[in-house]
């Protein structure tokens, strides 16, 4: 059956460095569907030749090596565009003629992607149901939709009753990138298919979790929406907490999206609920020095661009367990990495003074840029008497396999057009994920003292954040990860 994308905000930043560079490659591999044609649909006017050759100089630009002038010119006869308004019902009408055209009036698989203003996105759904374009008689449609999903609660239960009064859930697919990452995915695998962590995989043998998003970039020219959304909404709600649900989760019976979901779904339950005064004693906020000069901020901003977090699941294999969360702008290097913090062994044999500190094991899963895993174990040092030091086996994928890992793009826009769903939000996760964060915005906007630490840039956030984990016996792992 013949495949079509349509791409709502084909003209923006997306489209251009993601999205067709990532469907470019998927060709290149032969994994797209056989008579896969890709609509843009934009205000701008373009023909579908002029739209083709713009598309051709960023694609080159953004593929870089990969890009095979051959090869695009293939790819780009199953491009088409159309210069249509999400607000326009008329438009709606025309694009469905024009995609009876270019897929002969045969049936296919449709897939809307709305990479546009979030704002629109309840009009572009209710237009699409309003032109039948929602329909499934003669075949699958299929619809993608960009974070961010909804400010808070209520907005994003509000994006779930108007998409649902259009697409039956397992038609949507709510998209992040971070699960599109091979070691993301490989978190699957490691915990799933190898049997040696199963038993040390709970509160019996692991005293925390610590899960970090820091990015060395200011805020830039994005002010303006920073000051709007702010680090929990802009990270924590979606990328953090998708982590934590598969570091957390319980293992499905099968592969399946929904029994994979399920189990996402019951970390957050799980989530110990939050309180004003929990959010006192187990949160830290801070803002980078300078975020007030950024353009589109405002000078008495008291945005966070630092925050962690201390949350607590609350079933058997967690309690007792606490998950840290940590992620800020202008920190000291862009990483995301998960530590698994093992206990110390319940009496140290080795106990004389040059061993004093070395610290119990590690499991450190780099999600980016230095993709892999290190687990961190002591280890005597030779012709030293019985002083040990703390040393590590590592797994590192650039070393291990020679292909260049796929921009994450790839995979979820494959698994979109295969039906697919493992990777996506279901709606239950995403308002169970905001019912996490809106305390603690809540909270944060109640308090009478904001607490705002502000941080020098190329550091890694407030010190008050490394004092807040001290008070707790504990110590943030502060490593850049070594690129190779």
């Amino acid at each position: 059956m013949p495949h079509t994308i349509v791409i709502f905000g084909a003209s923006g930043d997306l489209t251009k460095r993601k999205l067709i560079p990532a469907l470019f490659r998927l060709w290149m591999k032969r994994r797209l569907p056989e008579e896969t044609k890709i609509l843009g649909v934009s205000r701008t006017e373009f023909s579908h030749d002029a739209w083709r050759t713009l598309l051709r100089e960023s694609t080159s630009e953004f593929a870089g090596k990969d890009f095979e002038e051959q090869e695009w010119a293939s790819f780009a006869k199953s491009i088409f565009y159309l210069q249509g308004d999400i607000e326009e019902p008329n438009d709606f009408e025309r694009m469905a003629s024009l995609l009876d055209e270019i897929e002969g009036g045969s049936g296919s698989t449709r897939v809307y992607y709305l990479s546009t203003l979030p704002r629109l996105y309840a009009t572009a759904i209710a237009n699409l149901g309003a032109a039948g374009l929602a329909d499934e008689t003669n075949g699958p449609r299929r619809i993608v939709i960009e974070k961010p999903f909804g400010h808070d609660a209520a907005s994003a239960e509000q994006l779930n009753k108007d998409v649902h009064l259009v697409f039956a859930e397992k038609q949507i697919y709510r998209i992040d990138h971070y699960l599109g990452k091979e070691t993301v995915q490989n978190l699957f695998v490691l915990r799933f298919a190898n049997s040696i962590f199963e038993p040390i995989w709970n509160r019996h043998y692991i005293d925390h979790v610590q899960i970090t998003v820091a990015e060395d970039l200011t805020v830039g020219r994005r002010g303006g929406y920073y000051e709007s959304s702010g680090i929990l909404r802009d990270m924590f709600q979606n990328h953090i907490l998708q982590l934590m649900m598969i570091t957390a989760m319980e293992a499905p019976a099968r592969y399946d999206a929904d029994l994979v979901r399920d189990e996402k779904a019951k970390v957050l339950q799980a989530v110990r609920p939050i309180t004003a005064k929990m959010v006192e004693q187990d949160s830290v906020r801070g803002q980078y020095d300078g975020y007030l000069n950024e353009p589109g901020v405002a000078p008495d901003s008291r945005t966070a661009t630092f925050a962690a977090l201390k949350l607590h699941v609350d079933n058997w294999r967690w309690s007792s367990v606490p998950f840290y969360l940590r992620s800020g702008k202008a920190m000291s290097c862009r990483t995301t990495q998960i530590v698994i913090q093992f206990r110390e062994p319940p009496q140290m044999l080795f106990t004389d003074s040059a061993n004093h500190g070395l610290g119990a094991n590690q499991l450190v899963i780099q999600v980016q840029p230095a993709e892999g895993i290190q687990l961190h174990f002591n280890t005597k040092v030779p012709d030293a008497g019985m002083k040990l030091r703390m040393t590590d086996l590592d797994f590192s994928f650039q070393r291990e396999f020679a292909n260049a890992l796929p921009d994450a793009y790839q995979r979820l826009l494959l698994d979109v057009l295969n039906g697919d769903a493992s990777l996506f939000a279901r709606s239950d996760e995403v308002e169970l994920s905001w019912g996490i964060i809106d305390p603690v915005l809540k909270a944060w906007h109640n308090s009478a003292e904001p607490n705002l630490e502000i941080y020098p840039e190329a550091m890694w956030g407030p010190e008050c954040a490394m004092q807040w984990m001290r008070d707790q016996g504990r110590e943030w792992f502060d490593v850049c990860p070594v690129l190779e």
